[in-house]
């Protein structure tokens, strides 16, 4: 059942209110004035708010204001006697769901408050999403390593500093790439991915900077590049060792300008993109051997992150299992298998060339071929697969 809270100073105005909304169903609570009514939304989960504009102690567009400050998803319909042009514009400004005259029409009324009431569902379960996506992209582990890995993201993501994270193959970089998104002011704006070693080095610059119609043979239409898709956001460059040197150039002077050039165009075309780069290569030695540009290092390498391979956090293997085996299941609609001990330990004790990755490979293997319970054969055997 849906929750309303009317907000009013006018006992009456919230009596005819009720009655019209408990008479369609609805759970309904009242509030007689503005200091109360922000106070009930702090305090309980209401989907929609009908909210007058002029209350004494605090007027209804502080309290729809202070309720989104709060992080609240309750939507507002505003509701005044003073059903002017610019109320209603202020109160759209500043959030609210619908802005409805005294006394209000009990049609559009209620048509106002079932949409509303569907808004406030969408909100909830995107925000049910991106926390269980926020879960999936977790950083599993408490050993010494992995724990300055998570420190360093607490204290980087809220800035806007670009980020260097390197370590080798399937130790997890993409998913510290999305911890540092998904916990910065540009968590709400997209975080577009490119893996510039799986572009050929003559397709990379037309895939982060676009192109314009015409500008080389099956051009047949303008494509806006990764740069663009990311404005707002952040640009994870994966693997950006592998970048040619040409396209290096031009991520430097997009990162130097902030401004970026479609190939086979002249206008420049300003963008706001928070860049982190990857990579399991030693761009030092890169330097030295010509193959990177150094000023380029130093503009990305401002706050680095060294991801540990598995063998230099064996402690966390045990977490990571059991996170796999809860993953998987989901994923299977089974229950959850049970790694026996001498299993498990026979598992922190193979090299994981693979790193994580690997190790997620192998967990999903013995969930499809074991029983209820993972035994120290069955990782004999099913683990050697990918060792």
């Amino acid at each position: 059942m849906a929750r309303i809270l009317i907000v009013d100073d006018e006992k009456s105005i919230r009596a005819a209110l009720r009655d019209i909304l408990e008479y369609e169903g609805y759970e309904v609570e009242e509030a007689k004035d503005g200091e109360e009514g922000l106070n009930m939304i702090l305090k309980n989960s209401y989907d929609v708010a009908l909210c007058d504009i002029r209350m004494p102690k605090l007027e209804g567009l502080e309290v729809l204001l202070k309720a989104g400050e709060a992080g609240r998803s309750t939507q507002f319909i505003m509701v005044s006697a003073f059903g002017n042009v610019e109320n209603a514009v202020e109160a759209t400004k500043r959030g609210a769901y619908d802005f409805i005259t005294k006394p209000p029409d009990l049609n559009r009324l209620l048509v106002s408050v079932r949409n509303a009431i569907e808004k406030s569902k969408l909100v909830a379960e995107t925000v049910d999403l991106k926390k269980r996506i926020f879960k999936i992209n977790e950083i599993v582990g408490e050993s010494a390593p992995i724990k300055r890995v998570k420190d360093t993201i607490e204290r980087v993501a809220p800035t806007e500093a670009r980020v260097l994270i390197t370590g080798a193959n399937g130790s997890g970089k993409e998913m510290v790439a999305k911890q540092i998104h998904e916990k910065s002011s540009r968590a709400n704006k997209p975080l577009i991915e490119v893996n510039c070693a799986a572009i050929p080095s003559e397709l990379i610059e037309s895939e982060l900077f676009g192109y314009e119609k015409g500008a080389f043979t099956g051009a047949v239409k303008q494509r806006i590049g990764k740069f663009e898709q990311a404005d707002g956001g952040t640009l994870f460059l994966d693997e950006i060792g592998d970048m040619s040197l040409s396209a290096q150039a031009k991520v430097l002077r997009a990162l130097q300008e902030s401004k970026i050039t479609r190939v086979g165009g002249d206008k420049e075309i300003k963008i706001n993109v928070r860049v982190i780069a990857a990579t399991n290569k030693d761009l030092k030695r890169e330097i030295a051997e010509g193959g990177f540009r150094e000023d380029l290092y130093h503009r990305l390498n401002v706050i680095p992150i060294h991801v540990p391979p598995l063998s230099e956090r064996r402690e966390d293997i045990l977490l990571l299992a059991d996170k796999f085996l809860y993953d998987i299941s989901q994923e299977y609609g089974g229950i959850p298998k049970t790694i026996l001990p001498d299993a498990m330990q026979h598992l922190k004790s193979l090299p994981w060339t693979g790193n994580v990755r690997e190790l997620r490979n192998v967990i999903e293997r013995l969930v499809i071929m074991c029983g209820d319970e993972i035994m120290l054969d069955d990782v004999r055997l099913y683990a050697s697969f990918g060792n």
